[in-house]
């Protein structure tokens, strides 16, 4: 114990316990407590004035016969890595330093703090153990007993895992979407979850594992994280999940062959954005617009489900077989529960070139190629009871539905184009309200100089028939040679060439090159093999047979010929029965 007096330096000091004097000296050490137990004060002595200091409060030294104890608590005793932990260590009475200890207590402390806690800050696994503290005060130092140990528990910290369900590259508007969030490493279910959208908490408290959008719009668009919680520990926050989204989708049909001989299987394919998947595929027939059907968002069309694809199908592919005749086909796709269906695609066409017994469409001039600035008339002519016809085309502006202003006049059943354009290129064909198809017809409009005339329907094997080249500001034919598929076939002809009698190997592309003049577009010549056997009779054969039975019924026929070409007359087409 010491006795401090502010003013002068040369105090003797008397001790006191209770009111008796116990010693007189500078300070005073007690060594032995046992029984020296009471109430100290001191005075201050010196042999100038003042001589006497005030007498000092009395100091209580109480002496027990105990070595005292410790406790040691934890705020916490089952931690993840990277928390914090605070033990903290109780003792009678104060200036006490405290000493901590882990694994053993008579080891070497692991540190030595002045106040009674101890934080473990961003723990690690091997910082796990038994932990026991002691405290300790004087010199020598005099130490209290060993607290009890405290166990500290500590696993690496649970990982949050989410998942978007189902788990597809690309999201569209109005789908329905679950966001999944599972603890890895978290020993027991007894989670809640916290979610985070662009690191900003929109759902504080969530008891179930899932969070779901339905129906999602651009605005839900963006990063999203998740977190589990238990009492006052977290799980580790997910990696982020990239939600983007893009408008409802259109599918886009393909046709192929598009151009239909008869008895031909057609694939009809569908394709979504490429980089979406787990779709269904529906599939459909057009017809004319109906009130009460499904259709499409221009109402061009009605929509009727193929009859065997009506609860759709994975693959994106479907088979008509055969695939019957002209006609218009769209295709939907749908994914999810509740399903989601895509837009409908435009409309692609099947066409065929052959007649049909209800309507067929004639044009005029009879053949696909046409100049540019010149007049076209197309005429739906009915043979049966159908009514309600209306001429369609498909050209490089898309479906284009009835003769309207801006691209012809009609009269009747006939629609008359009076100006031409190469944009006026396309397939034309008659439909009916009822959704019968005539023949479909692809025209080529050219703004060159050179066409080439030639056969606006298929052809049967054993016809005859007669390309002729024409020059824009002529009637008669031009010298001109011939191509079929890129070859050469005939050279230096006076602008025309017959077949006399088609087979299937003549099917192909044609046309027609001037030297001085240049060259007219390609065109597609059919050539139908007809059922069954029949007796077909060339030309050179049919003359032959002429000049035995009647040498003047022959020059009748040449001179008839002759005078044809004069006039301009191509793409000319007989049958083996014409021609009999």
């Amino acid at each position: 114990m010491q006795c401090d007096i502010s003013m002068y330096k040369d105090w003797t000091y008397s001790w006191f316990i209770g009111n008796n004097l116990k010693s007189s000296t500078p300070g005073l050490t007690i060594t032995t407590l046992s029984n020296q137990a009471g109430q100290y004060r001191c005075v201050g002595g010196r042999t100038g004035r003042p001589q006497w200091s005030q007498l000092s409060a009395f100091l209580p030294i109480r002496v027990t016969d105990y070595q005292p104890s410790t406790t040691l608590t934890s705020d916490k005793e089952d931690v993840f890595t990277g928390d914090s932990v605070t033990l903290s260590c109780t003792v009678e009475s104060s200036e006490w330093t405290f000493y901590w200890y882990r694994h053993r207590p008579d080891s070497t402390p692991v540190t030595t703090t002045s106040g009674y806690s101890y934080t473990l800050s961003w723990v690690s696994v091997s910082d796990g153990g038994q932990y026991w503290c002691r405290a300790g005060r004087g010199d020598p130092v005099y130490y209290t007993l060993y607290s009890d140990p405290v166990q500290i528990n500590i696993t690496e910290r649970p990982v949050a895992v989410l998942t978007l369900q189902p788990n597809w590259t690309q999201i569209f508007i109005r789908e329905t979407v679950t966001m999944r969030c599972d603890i890895h490493g978290g020993g027991d279910t007894d989670w809640d979850y916290r979610w985070y959208k662009n690191s900003q908490l929109f759902s504080p408290f969530n008891t179930k594992p899932e969070y779901r959008i339905s129906p999602v719009y651009m605005f839900n668009s963006g990063s999203y994280t998740c977190e589990g919680v238990k009492g006052n520990k977290l799980s580790k926050t997910s990696d982020a999940v990239q939600l983007t989204l893009s408008g409802k989708p259109q599918p886009v049909l393909s046709v192929s062959p598009q151009w239909l001989n008869p008895g031909d299987s057609v694939t009809l394919s569908c394709e979504v954005d490429k980089t979406s998947t787990g779709w269904r595929f529906s599939w459909y027939r057009t017809v004319p617009y109906r009130a009460g059907l499904p259709s499409l968002s221009d109402s061009s069309y009605s929509v009727e489900t193929l009859s065997d694809s009506s609860t759709g199908t994975t693959e994106s592919f479907y088979t008509l077989s055969p695939a019957g005749h002209t006609g218009g086909y769209v295709c939907r796709a749908g994914r999810g529960d509740p399903v989601y269906d895509t837009l409908y695609s435009q409309p692609q066409f099947l066409w065929s070139g052959d007649l049909q017994p209800s309507v067929s469409l004639r044009i005029s001039p009879n053949t696909t190629q046409h100049f540019r600035s010149k007049s076209l008339s197309l005429s739906c002519e009915e043979k049966g009871n159908s009514t309600g016809w209306r001429l369609m085309r498909y050209t490089e502006r898309g479906l284009e539905s009835g003769c309207v202003s801006n691209w012809g006049s009609i009269t009747g059943s006939t629609c008359t184009i009076s100006y031409t354009y190469t944009w006026s290129s396309g397939v034309y064909w008659c439909e009916s309200g009822s959704g019968e198809y005539s023949n479909a017809v692809n025209i080529t409009v050219h703004a060159g100089d050179v066409i080439l005339e030639s056969p606006v329907h298929p052809l049967t094997e054993g016809d005859s028939v007669t390309l002729c080249c024409k020059y824009r500001t002529t009637s008669s034919n031009i010298k001109a040679d011939f191509y079929k598929d890129g070859v050469l076939i005939k050279n230096e002809t006076p602008g025309e060439m017959t077949i006399p009698a088609v087979s299937k190997s003549d099917e192909g592309f044609y046309k027609c090159k001037s030297l001085d003049k240049g060259e007219s577009p390609e065109s597609w010549m059919t050539v139908r093999v007809p059922p069954g056997s029949v007796v077909s009779i060339s030309l050179p054969r049919l003359l032959c047979g002429l000049l035995v039975v009647s040498p003047f019924l022959l020059v009748s026929i040449v001179l008839m010929v002759k005078c044809c070409r004069a006039r301009g007359l191509c793409s000319t087409v007989k049958s083996p029965q014409d021609q009999i």
